[in-house]
Parts: C-alpha cells; structure tokens; sequence
C-alpha cells in the first residue's frame, strides 16, 4: 500500500489546490469562521430541496428517547429493520427496505461522513457504530442523493454526526447508567474552545450482561477531537479514536430443542469470545474560497483486529441440540465446553482514503446552481485466519495461533488475504427554477479487488482459489426533482441507480462448488430505485412525509445461514409514513402532548425468478423482509423540566430462508419468524435553572419472549431491561 506518500501528498493538497484553482479569479472574500460549516453533517438543516426521502433524528429527539443504543434510535425511522442480536446494538443488524439486515452489509454507515464498516468494499460488517452518547445528530437517507456517496447505493445510508467543539470557553458533561443484567455505563465529555479554535474529549464504558446467559460484555472508547480556525476561511479538523471490546458472545444460535428449554442459554458463552480493538484517525480542511465556494478535504485511516472463538458451528445438529465444534458427538454444555477446543477467527482489516470535495454556486446553464464535484481514493488490506482443534488449550488465541502455516491437520485451517483499491468519481447539480429543484447526479466507481484464499481441506497450499481477481467499473447515475409550490411542502420524485461492490470471491457460493477449480467471479449487487413522495409542515405542529418507492434488482446477493449467493431478480415495492403531531403548538400551550408514528408497508419483496440451485421459486418472499413495521409513541412535554414518552414498535411475520420454509427443521435455522410488539418508555426530568438531569428508560416493558432471527440457529429478542441515569452538564 501506498498509503504515506499518497496521504501526505493528499493533505498538502489541501492548502496548495485552492490557490492554484483560483489564482486568476478575483480576491476571495473573508468569510468568518463560525460561518464555515465544520460539523460533520451530510444533510443541509433544511431539506425543502432534497430530492428523495431522508430522516433525521436531532438532539431533542434523541433526549425524549433515551435509546440505549443506535438500534433503538433508528426503529422510530420508516422503512429501517432492526434485528436484535445482543443487548446494546455492538453488531448492528439494520436491512432497509426490504434488504437483509445481516451486519448492515447493505446500508452505508458513515460517522461525521467517514465509512465505518470493517472494510467499506472487502468486508462491509457492522461490528461497530458510534456509541449513541456521541451522537448529537442521525442522519438517513434512502434517496437519489446517495449518489455522491458509497461504495453502497441500493438500500441507503446513515450518517451519525458527532457533537462538536465548544466554541466559548470550556463545557462539557458527565453521565452515569445503571440497570438490570448487572448494566453500568459511563460517559464524560469535556471540551475548551475559543476564536483560535479548541479541543475536546470524549470517554465512554459500558459493561453488563447480554440477551443470553453467559454473555457479559464490556466496551471502552476514548475520542478526541481537535479544531484549528487556520486564518478566516481555512479550519484544520481532526479526531482520533480507540476502541475496545470484550465480550463473552456466541454468535451461532440455538438448535430447535435448546430453544424450547431455555431460549436464553448459551451452553458455551463463558468460553466463546469476541474481541474488536479499532484505532480510527480522521482530519479535515475546510477552505471557504468565497461566498460562491468552499473546497473540503478529508482523510481517513482505520486499523482493526476482532477475533472470535466459538465452540459451536452445527446448532441443533444432534437432534436439536447443538454439538461441540470439535468434539464429534458430544452435545455442548457447560460441562463439555470447559474440555473441549474449538475455533478461532482472527482478522485484521486497515483502510485509508483521501476525499477533496469542491462545493460552488454557478448560474453557468442560466439558472442558479449548487454543484459538488469531488473524488475518493482508497485501500483496504485484508486478513483472515482460521485455526482449529479439538485440545482444550485451543480455548487460548496464543496456542491457536502457535500453529503456523496452512496444513490439513489440527491448526492453521484457514489463510485469506484481500486487498482493494477503488477510485470514485462523482459530480452533481442542483437547479432552481422557480418552485423547482432539479438534482442529476453521477458517481463511477472503478474497484480493483485481489483476493488469495489458502485452505487446508486436503488441497496444496498453491490451490486453484489462489491470486483470484475481480475488476469492476461502474457508472452510477442518479436524478430527482422536489417542488415548493405550497408553503412548507416539498414533493419530490427521484430515480438512481443503486450498486453494492462485489464481495470477495470467498464469501460467495461459486459453481462446481467452493474447491473446484472453477470459481466464478463475485457479481456485484446492481438495482434501479424510484422514489415518489411528499412531506410537510403547512399546518402548524403537524409534521408528515410519506413515500411510495420500488427497487429493481438486477442482481441481489442472498445470506443463508453465513453462505452468500447471487439470487438473481428481485423486486421491492412498498410506502412509507411517517409523522409527529404537538398538540402544544397548535393550541399555543406549554404543555405540549405529541404523538409521532412511522410505518412501512412493504407489499412486495419477491424473487422474480426462479433460483434452482437454492430451490427458490419465481414469487417467493425476500427473507428477513417484513411486510409491516410500526413504531408509535405518545409523550408529554412539561415547562417545569419533565417528559415522559410510551412508545411501541411492531415487527410482522417474516421468512428465514429464500424457499420460504415454514416447518422448523432441528437447527431452527430454517421455519418462520412470528410478528411481536415490544413496548418502551421513557421518563427524564431536568429542574429548572439545573445542570443537572435524571432519566428512566425500559425497553420490552411487558417482558416479552420473542424470537428475532434464524440466521446460525435461534435468537431470542432482549428481555426487558430497564436503565437509570444521572447527567451533569457545565
């Protein structure tokens, strides 16, 4: 990798372009700092000219809430599916519209517009998200604008915007949690700033049991960021982050038996184990060149090692109880797990980019115009391990990995080694005429992936899935109109073309089998999205969007059961609504009672052919799609400092498979997912004239038991859990 010559060049760049670009033009005026935009949103605070569908979850709204995590916030969303997998969302599961919510794979995660995926193109797994005591601000969007951002286009994306630096003197606060299943959070904020610019830092922990037995965790990051005001129009951002997990998690399921006799046991969680350490370094320029102009550079260097030990990899396969990994017919427990080994999976990802972005008003085509042109490259380098055996020692990472080089016997069973690059090129255009916006856009993503799989299932080292490699060029257009003929409304319609980058050829099921010579190349996923819609605030307090959208697949990757294939045809069709009702504002009154709802009528997700090698039928029902999501909520807002929010979200019946099976088969991977409905509340309660603020949240009031996924065996839904909080702020 090229990654030292090409990111100082790049950030020497940020200070010589701008002059040599606009070394002819007349004299820039001084623009003054606090007017440059340094938060790291990607949404303009006002969306009359937004072209397609988009959310926003502010501060306010996330106060009232008091999610425990990212998850909890994004289920208020229309057309967002969460899947609960672990108590506070350290594997987000998030599918929109109808798209598989395994690890958000298909839905761009960004923070403060920074990827935050394992590997953006080679390995987009969401083992991490920015905790939600960071977020000041979450932004979605599912629209045609999503064309000035990837590598994936076809679901959408979600933006999570950090707070940002004090600009007057030092402020900050400290936040305390307790709750059941032994839950304790910390959070501390501290930050100074002034004229010159200033620094802050953020400490965050979090440890307790999970939605199983067995399944503690604890979660530590630290966050500094930093801001330089380099002259009147120039500002130096950088933020640099740590992170570090260790959890007692098993990530298979239960078998169907397991399940029916305790749906929260984990029989080896004390010896399964899930490590994640991430070191993250962002730095921005920002150059208002003029009022007309303003030139943003960004670069970016992520590091990260997570490791997995797991002791189960058949669940249910001993007539619906799970067995050992390496113990054959030895059904796991407890007692067994303590005399047993097992497998662990080492990987290391490290990606690096650089991004200049020019944003300039023009009236070049007689009309007025906001134009932004910008360029990305980037690297991933790859590397994951596989060790295996049966001796109890194997429980030891270091053991495990004492066995060096890939053999067909106890040991290193597994070596694959993945490197990316990708240039992205994207430009678009708004114009306004009249009570129009206009937005065409493109983006061209030029990827170029090696991958080197070395495997230990009696093939040579030098095996026929060696030096494979998958080159792809894409044009990714995008265009959308809004109209602001009525106060307070814009109607939009949009279309783009949606792509997600090949995965590498090891995670896809090729032809003739995964070790035969003959291995197909990964085909990326393509669709076409249309979007049609409206949202308003003409009548005062009442806010509403609704949007009819319908994707087309060319191409759409299917994960069954930790296998991926390329299922062909597909389509998805359904509306969205969305909105918040305050009876405060409409009858001019300080005590305000509002209510707010979101749903999502998926009415179509489909395979439109049939799919024989998986036994997939023409019309069967896209898995893991819900036809419905609901999410309601009635609150109370007092003058004197207190809220209070009861809220419900609905989940309908979903298949787990493509075949769209609906007898449970041993391994409870295959059968239906009933609906459920889960009820939450919040309370929070800050005195007047106080710094000081208390809150309540319980999610799962009723304590229900629900099941949430099939994927490697059974998953319960969190029981309930209900946490306390203290928050000073200065």
């Amino acid at each position: 990798m090229h990654k030292p010559t090409l990111l100082a060049a790049a950030i020497a760049g940020c200070f010589i372009l701008p002059s040599a670009a606009f070394a002819q033009s007349t004299a820039p005026k001084t623009v003054e700092v606090d007017t440059i935009n340094v938060r790291g949103s990607i949404l303009p605070y006002k969306l009359e000219h937004i072209p397609g569908s988009t959310s926003v979850l502010d501060t306010e709204q996330l106060e009232a809430q008091r999610p425990f995590s990212i998850k909890e916030a994004l289920r208020t969303v229309p057309g967002v599916h969460v899947v609960d997998e672990d108590s506070f969302g350290l594997g987000l599961n998030i599918g929109i519209r109808g798209l598989d919510p395994r690890r958000t794979s298909r839905t761009l995660l960004l923070e403060d517009g920074m990827p935050l995926f394992l590997a953006p193109y080679g390995d987009p797994s969401a083992h991490y998200s920015t905790p939600i005591d960071r977020v000041e601000r979450i932004e979605v969007v599912k629209g045609s604008g999503q064309v000035q951002y990837g590598p994936q286009t076809i679901g959408g994306m979600i933006n999570f915007v950090t707070r940002p630096i004090p600009k007057q003197g030092v402020a900050g606060s400290v936040s305390a949690t307790w709750g059941n299943n032994d839950y304790q959070g910390l959070q501390a904020n501290v930050g100074v700033g002034g004229e010159r610019g200033g620094v802050m830092l953020d400490v965050t922990e979090k440890k307790g049991d999970g939605v199983r037995k067995n399944h503690d965790f604890d979660v530590f990051e630290v966050a500094i960021k930093g801001q330089l005001n380099l002259t009147k129009n120039q500002t130096l951002i950088g933020k640099i982050g740590y992170y570090k997990e260790d959890s007692h998690i098993t990530e298979t399921g239960l078998g169907s038996v397991e399940y029916a006799e305790d749906k929260f046991q984990a029989p080896t969680g004390k010896q399964d184990r899930f490590q994640h350490e991430r070191n993250s370094f962002q730095l921005q320029h920002i150059y208002q060149i003029n009022d007309a102009a303003k030139l943003s550079t960004q670069a970016y260097y992520v590091d990260s090692d997570r490791a997995s030990f797991r002791q189960i990899n058949d669940p249910g396969g001993l007539n619906g109880r799970s067995e050992m990994d390496r113990c054959s017919g030895v059904v796991a427990t407890e007692a067994n797990s303590r005399l047993c080994g097992g497998r662990w999976r080492p990987r290391s990802y490290e990606y690096w980019g650089v991004e200049p972005r020019l944003d300039f008003k023009h009236n070049t085509f007689g009309l007025a115009s906001d134009a932004v042109v910008g360029f990305r490259y980037h690297e991933e380098d790859i590397n994951r391990a596989q060790f295996r055996g049966a001796d109890p020692r194997f429980q030891s990472q270091s053991f495990a990995e004492s066995f060096v080089g890939v053999n067909g016997g106890t040991g290193h069973r597994e070596q694959i080694d993945i490197r990316v690059e990708a240039k992205s090129y994207y430009f678009q255009n708004t114009f306004y005429a009249g009570d129009f916006a206009i937005t065409p856009g493109v983006r061209y993503e030029d990827i170029r992936i090696r991958t080197d799989v070395r495997r230990a299932e009696g093939q040579p080292q030098d095996n026929p899935e060696s030096n494979l490699t998958n080159n792809q060029s894409k044009v990714i257009p995008g265009f959308g109109v809004a109209w602001n003929g009525i106060d307070n409304t814009t109607v939009f319609a949009g279309v783009h073309k949606g792509f997600a980058p090949p995965r590498p050829d090891r995670d896809i099921e090729a032809p003739g089998g995964a070790n035969t010579a003959v291995v197909s190349r990964t085909r990326p996923e393509e669709s076409t999205n249309w979007e049609l819609g409206v949202r308003s605030k003409y009548f005062k307090g009442v806010g509403l969007e609704s949007t009819l959208f319908h994707t087309d697949f060319d191409e759409i990757v299917i994960q069954d059961n930790g296998r991926f294939f390329n299922g062909g045809e597909s389509q998805q069709t359904g509306l969205e609504m969305a909105g918040r009702i305050d009876f405060g504002q409409i009858y001019n009154t300080t005590h305000n009672v509002y209510v707010t709802a979101s749903w999502t009528n998926l009415f179509t997700a489909k395979f439109k052919k049939d799919v024989a090698s998986e036994n997939i039928s023409s019309g069967n029902r896209l898995p893991y799609a819900p036809k419905h999501l609901l999410s309601v909520a009635v609150g109370y807002q007092n003058p004197l400092g207190f809220d209070a929010r009861l809220g419900a979200d609905r989940v309908s019946e979903q298949f787990a498979d493509g075949e769209n099976t609906t007898v449970e088969v041993d391994s409870g991977q295959e059968g239906t997912i009933p609906s459920y409905t889960v009820f939450n509340a919040t309370m929070n309660f800050r005195p007047q004239g106080s710094k000081t603020s208390y809150f309540l949240s319980a999610y799962n009031l009723t304590d229900r038991e629900y099941l949430v996924s099939r994927v490697d065996g059974k998953f319960a839904g969190r029981e309930r859990q209900v946490i306390a909080g203290i928050r000073y702020a200065f």
